[in-house]
């Protein structure tokens, strides 16, 4: 009787598999500066990189829009004579269901209807 573990067979490898997997992080790093375009273990770092900042950014940018909504309302409420705080206060007060984007479209684009609204809840 032969015994198994003699039998050695060929190792098999996917590689239709494996350059698929390849060609898809190389064609991430298209339009990469340097090595970083063209050179598998670096373009591999670079991408895995680039996809955690992309995650992380699309977090961010969220919070950077509306710190930017409530620069923009505070800088046309006080035009109006109140501060953002005031406004804001005001608002929920009376019930008016504005979300901070509309409220700063309207103070950029609008001024009118922003001074409106403004006086409305004074």
């Amino acid at each position: 009787m032969i015994d198994s573990s003699l039998i050695k067979m060929p190792r098999s490898t996917n590689s239709v598999a494996s350059r698929a997997r390849r060609k898809k992080i190389m064609k991430l790093a298209k339009g990469y500066y340097g090595r970083l375009k063209n050179v598998w273990t670096v373009a591999k770092n670079a991408v895995e990189k680039g996809l955690l900042y992309a995650y992380r950014d699309r977090k961010a940018k969220k919070r950077n829009f509306r710190s930017l909504w409530i620069v923009r309302i505070n800088a046309a409420a006080r035009l109006n004579g109140m501060s953002y705080s005031q406004f804001m206060g005001k608002l929920k007060a009376n019930n008016i269901e504005l979300n901070r984007k509309v409220l700063a479209d309207l103070a950029v684009h609008n001024p009118e209807a922003f001074k409106a609204i403004v006086d409305k809840v004074k």
